[in-house]
């Protein structure tokens, strides 16, 4: 067995996602806000991303060095701390370049509220800026007027309120320019660094040097409405620079494509289903022959025997991170701990006999249900006998350490809306009908049953042309229904998919994104009750716009170990 190169698209992920969880945990750490965290790079509250419009916060995990995350996080912590939301909006200016410096200088004020003591997080947050400072200066923006200007500015109000030299790399550049402008914005810079501790007296000064550096740009664009419009495009472009120094790898994994649905946004009853009449749960295996699912059985057998896996290390590793001690009756004949007085006579025919005691004897317990919830759509069936070949081994290995799995599928009854499309249509096409196709939910495994009892209706997953189109927003509400109704404390749920939410009718009906925004609701309704962690299992694509927590596989390498183990680091870490 060999394992992936180096460089990896699934190593490059999981790089990025130790990243993005040092990040939250700094964050979280500075702010004391626990729904805060880093996804893909971007501030995240909740499920909600949180703007970064500083240009020096911005950054591309794929190519920043370590430094620069690090400092990047420290900053937008310190912004979330110190910076009020509600009256840095009322004061924003409307004027794009305005908004530019305005942004900028509030986030060098939260910059400086860094408490005493905390020296590294000051060497990043210097180490961010200046790396910022030199891509800017190598792109070339700032040999135009407007590219000199606008990094000026950012230079010498940095250095003013933090008291650090400007980029010396720039200083003799800048020099000309610092020498024009100073005069002109001396007093709004003093301002500054006087009420740096007071968010509305800074920024009335802020606003002064934000209009004046305005100012300038205007006086120097052309007159007309078109020019100017481009003038404020290219002073926009140009502040929010990051420069990519290298091209993202070719191998990397693509990220799922995700928009903005208009009609589930002005949905006043919100997601919409035309007709459940259609709609069914069945068995898996009752779709597939007899004869043919024992078929489907060996073949998967005789792949997982030459895969070699050691089922037991992996449930031994399952079994330590999902259970948790319980007393489960008494250990005797102990020499510490409570008198056990059924030996007490052995004190009197043995004086030196200390194993009188007995102590309460604990063994692992996992009161959990891990449930796999596979996107059965036709994109999938290439990658058919790989992905039951990894679920069926992680059944085994969980149920090995106790914990109680179910394997559910969901597809669609029909192609291109089936039966419900047909009704719609002899109703006269009402507009935004919301859903519009017949699902077909699957159980190959429920949670009462163990694997081997279970272990022929797995194979089910073998037959192809089960697979249609994917409702995948119903599906895990589903699920998650289905593992609430357990009755196990804790309930993971591993959605696997190779792609978004893809109904052709429901899509052409309504809008692109339908579909696609109600599954981003949904697991954003769990994420905030906490009743189920829902996980993203990508299949050669990435689901980070959909799920917190993700990872991403390349099933065209074989199933081995370091993939299991990959997974099952998903499912059993622990989450806040």
């Amino acid at each position: 067995m060999t394992s992936p190169p180096a460089g990896s698209a699934a190593q490059q992920l999981r790089r990025r996602q130790q990243q993005d969880a040092l990040s939250g945990a700094a964050v979280r750490a500075i702010t004391g806000d626990a729904a805060l965290h880093f996804r893909d790079g971007q501030l995240w509250h909740a499920m909600r991303p949180v703007p970064q419009h500083a240009p020096h916060l911005r950054t591309d995990p794929g190519i920043d060095t370590a430094a620069c995350l690090r400092g990047a996080a420290d900053g937008a912590a310190l912004r979330q701390a110190h910076s009020d939301a509600a009256l840095h909006r009322r004061l924003c200016p409307v004027d794009p370049v305005e908004r530019l410096v305005f942004e900028l200088l509030e986030q060098l004020r939260c910059e400086t509220r860094l408490p005493r003591g905390m020296h590294g997080v000051a060497a990043n947050l210097r180490h961010r800026f200046m790396a910022w400072s030199q891509a800017f200066h190598r792109s070339g923006l700032v040999e135009g007027h407007l590219g000199i200007l606008l990094y000026t500015v950012a230079q010498v109000a940095w250095s003013r309120l933090t008291g650090e030299p400007v980029l010396a790399e720039t200083e003799d550049l800048i020099e000309a320019t610092r020498a024009a402008i100073v005069p002109v914005l001396g007093t709004s810079l003093a301002g500054l660094r006087a009420h740096r501790h007071d968010q509305a007296a800074y920024a009335i000064h802020a606003l002064a040097l934000a209009r004046a550096v305005a100012d300038m740009v205007h006086a120097e664009a052309p007159r007309t409405a078109e020019d100017e419009g481009n003038a404020a495009t290219a002073a926009r472009a140009g502040f929010a620079l990051w420069l990519d120094f290298e091209e993202t790898p070719e191998d990397a994994f693509a990220l799922a494509p995700s928009g903005h649905s208009r009609v589930l946004a002005d949905a006043t009853d919100g997601y919409r289903v035309f007709t459940t009449r259609y709609d069914r749960e069945v068995r898996a295996a009752t779709l597939v022959r007899r004869a043919l699912l024992d078929e489907y059985r060996t073949r998967l057998d005789a792949r997982i025997a030459r895969a070699g896996v050691n089922v037991a290390r992996l449930a031994r590793r399952l079994r330590a991170a999902l259970a948790q001690q319980r007393v489960d009756g008494w250990s005797f004949g102990e020499e510490s701990g409570r008198i056990d007085g059924r030996r007490l006579a052995q004190l009197v025919s043995s004086p030196a006999e200390r194993r009188l005691f007995r102590r309460e004897d604990h063994k692992p317990h996992a009161d959990c249900v891990v449930g796999f919830l596979v996107d059965c759509s036709g994109s999938m069936k290439a990658q058919v006998e790989p992905l039951a070949i990894l679920i069926d081994m992680l059944v085994r290995a969980l149920d090995q350490a106790g914990v109680a799995t179910e394997v559910l599928g969901f597809t669609t009854g029909a192609w291109n809306g089936g039966r419900a499309r047909a009704d719609w249509l002899a109703r006269g096409r009402p507009a935004h009908p919301g859903r519009l196709n017949e699902t077909c939910h699957m159980v190959f495994k429920d949670a009462p049953r163990s694997w081997r009892r279970a272990r022929t209706d797995i194979a089910a997953l073998l037959k192809a042309d089960l697979f249609r189109e994917g409702v995948d927003g119903e599906a895990v509400e589903w699920a998650c229904t289905r593992l609430h109704g357990t009755g196990k404390a804790r309930r993971i749920l591993v959605v696997v998919s190779d792609g978004s939410p893809m109904d052709t009718a429901t899509g052409q009906a309504n809008d692109a994104c339908y579909l696609d925004n109600h599954l981003k609701a949904v697991v954003a309704r769990h994420e905030a009750l906490r009743d189920v962690e829902v996980l993203g299992l990508g299949v050669g694509l990435d689901l980070s716009p959909y799920y917190r927590h993700t990872l991403a596989l390349d099933l065209s390498q074989p199933v081995d170990m370091a993939m299991l183990e990959e997974v099952a680091g998903l499912v059993a870490a622990r989450r806040r």
